[in-house]
């Protein structure tokens, strides 16, 4: 899961709290915890989005996995954005997107590496996707 929120310290702090424990990736703008018990994958930032849930996700272990996932959408009539090599949340990863039917943006992904940047991956087709690129201000009206 990932959200969006307006103040990282004191998210961090609160969700700290919550899971007693520290994140495992702190950034200026970002943090992560892989949790174990219980089994979550929670991250924050303060990249001027809305607040609230920004998408949800799986993540699996294998591109095996991914594949199996990505081909589960499909055969279901779900239209899936499939990004290999994507570059976003401090990570190297393979992705599949797509958005159920209340509209909430589902991601699953295989994630192999680590990344020194949060990442900009011009290619999502939805601004509300983890590293969308910001859309642009307009000077008129």
């Amino acid at each position: 899961m990932h959200v969006s929120v307006p103040d990282i310290e004191q998210a961090i702090t609160f969700y700290s709290t919550l899971f007693d424990a520290a994140p495992d990736v702190v950034k200026d703008d970002y943090a992560k915890w892989m949790l174990d018990d219980p089994r979550v994958n929670l991250a924050i930032s303060s990249r001027a989005r809305a607040t609230g849930i920004d998408h949800v996700g799986i993540q699996v272990d294998n591109p095996d996995e991914l594949a199996e996932l990505a081909t589960r959408l499909k055969t279901a009539g779900s239209k899936t954005f499939d990004q290999a090599a994507a570059t976003c949340c401090y990570a190297k990863s393979d992705k599949s997107w797509v958005t159920d039917t209340a509209g909430v943006r589902w991601e699953t992904f295989f994630t192999h590496g680590e990344a020194t940047a949060y990442g900009e991956d011009e290619a999502i087709p939805d601004d509300r996707a983890c590293c969308a690129p910001q859309p642009v201000a307009k000077a008129c009206c």
